[in-house]
């Protein structure tokens, strides 16, 4: 086609275009009918392509929730996976032919902390003596099995009692092994030797075991955010890494580590004064972790569970689902239902650096274990509802100090005159024959023995043909209580508050619980 062509068909197109536009114009004007038709018609082709809009977010954000919640759940499987890989694993049972019968529902923890110094670099020293790590910290939680009580116990790292001579040999047992120190089992057999030891020499049945090394405890102190203790003089300890101010302070991990380390600074340096102190700084961490509500700040928990975890040693059994199940079974459990307590020791004969296990009040210590019940001397003590009928004006009472303590009975005696009655201290050589209180009274006169016995709750009354009516002799043993007030007292002055103590009864064992101030 030529230009021309192509001209004349461009201009009539526009003519036709001019054409339909006045024929638009001129037409008539739409019905409101139509209108309204057109109108709705419009609308609702709006509200569904919203509704299709909403539909595909909806899809969308339906989407992005299953990959939010997948994610989550991913998180928490990896933060599990992460954790329990972080602990090492060990066979407690290895080398035991036979082991005590557990206790169903009671747990029996063996919580070892390990004196390696893997990861703090050589200012803790490279090694030990023995060329391997050795259990500086011995510790036995007993939880109940009504989850209503705790006992945390000692076992001094110097004891020398018997084990077996050879822990990898089934065969080889407490009763046909060797004395050695209790140290020595974990350098020699590791956690599966400490823990046949145990058993052979209490009975009690172990059902985990947790090794802690230096760096997993100054790690977790961190993790809490520090913990506080209590110094009763300033103390520089080169050995333990430690310079610090008396009174009350806070510590972060590495002056924690040296706190509970050190042994020459403070006290006699002996291995059962740092075990106090260790005691003390375990019930300040109970603390802390309570009051900061540890268990509700994930962040928080994550930091400690990994700083406990990454430097653990466990058998196979003490995984994070474990750990999480023990932990929320105690929900319940008050820190004055968490006990502190030392196995009862005495010098070793031949070695004044090393103690040895006191026979009777060791046995009753572990019987309590077994038998899942209070520690002895940790009893609840169940005051007399009987009614008192003779009041304290008219009783005398000479007091017996039968434990060798000195100023015990002047102490007792004024502890009941302030109350009303009429004291005085008896000048009688102590036997050390009587446990706990005894109140001798005359024939027929029990009234007046209970009046002084109110103030020494489960205190024995006995019969004295030497005694007259409405005098009381109080014999004060091992193991007595200082006196309380007796419910008919005379008198508002306050009791004066003891400075001495009684020792313990040959089978009752000194404790501490977890609320009290470490300042106390």
């Amino acid at each position: 086609m030529n230009d021309t062509g192509d001209h004349q068909t461009r201009a009539a197109r526009r003519e036709a275009a001019r054409a339909g536009k006045r024929a638009h114009r001129d037409r008539a004007p739409e019905s409101p009918e139509r209108a309204q038709r057109a109108h709705e018609g419009t609308r609702s082709a709006r509200l569904a392509q919203r509704d299709t809009r909403r539909t595909v977010v909806r899809r969308r954000a339906l989407k992005v929730t299953g990959v939010v919640a997948a994610l989550g759940v991913a998180a928490g499987v990896g933060v599990a996976a992460h954790l329990n890989g972080n602990i090492s694993r060990v066979d407690i049972s290895h080398g035991s032919a036979a082991r005590p019968d557990d206790v169903d529902g009671a747990l029996n923890i063996l919580v070892i902390g390990s004196d390696t110094r893997e990861g703090l670099g050589s200012e803790y020293g490279v090694g030990t003596a023995e060329g391997g790590p050795r259990s500086d910290t011995n510790l036995l939680v007993h939880i109940s099995a009504d989850r209503e009580a705790a006992q945390v116990i000692s076992i001094p790292r110097d004891s020398m009692t018997k084990a077996p001579t050879d822990c990898e040999d089934p065969a080889s047992t407490v009763d046909n092994g060797e004395v050695r120190r209790w140290n020595d089992n974990f350098n020699q057999g590791g956690p599966a030797c400490t823990v046949k030891t145990l058993e052979g020499l209490t009975g009690v049945f172990v059902d985990h075991v947790a090794v802690i090394d230096f760096s997993g405890f100054q790690s977790m102190v961190d993790g809490l955010g520090g913990v506080d203790v209590c110094l009763p003089k300033a103390v520089s300890d080169k050995s333990a890494q430690i310079d610090l101010p008396a009174g009350r302070q806070r510590l972060g991990g590495k002056e924690a580590l040296g706190y509970v380390r050190m042994r020459k600074s403070l006290g006699d340096g002996s291995d059962l004064q740092r075990i106090d102190r260790q005691q003390a700084f375990m019930s300040s961490m109970v603390q802390e972790a309570t009051k900061t509500s540890l268990l509700l700040r994930p962040d928080r928990l994550y930091r400690f569970l990994n700083a406990a975890t990454k430097s653990m040693t466990a058998d196979d059994d003490l995984g994070l689902r474990r750990l999480t199940s023990i932990a929320s079974s105690l929900k319940g459990l008050g820190t004055d239902q968490i006990v502190f307590a030392t196995v009862p020791t005495e010098p070793y004969p031949t070695n004044s650096n090393r103690v040895q296990w006191r026979p009777e009040a060791s046995e009753a210590l572990w019987a309590a274990i077994r038998d899942d019940v209070p520690l002895p001397g940790q009893d609840k003590v169940r005051t007399s509802s009987h009614k008192l009928t003779v009041r304290p004006s008219a009783v005398t009472v000479s007091v017996v100090n039968d434990t060798g303590t000195s100023g015990l009975a002047g102490q007792e005696a004024a502890a009941l005159s302030v109350q009303g009655f009429t004291t005085s201290v008896a000048d009688i050589a102590p036997t050390s024959s009587v446990t706990g209180v005894l109140v001798h009274h005359a024939k027929g006169d029990t009234e007046s023995a209970r009046t002084v016995a109110a103030a020494y709750p489960g205190a024995k009354l006995k019969v004295d043909d030497t005694m007259t009516k409405g005098e009381v002799r109080l014999v004060l043993g091992a193991g007595a209580r200082p006196a309380g007030e007796v419910p008919n007292r005379e008198g508002a002055d306050p009791l004066p508050s003891p400075s001495v103590t009684a020792p313990p009864a040959p089978t009752d064992v000194a404790s501490r619980t977890a609320d009290e101030d470490i300042c106390g």
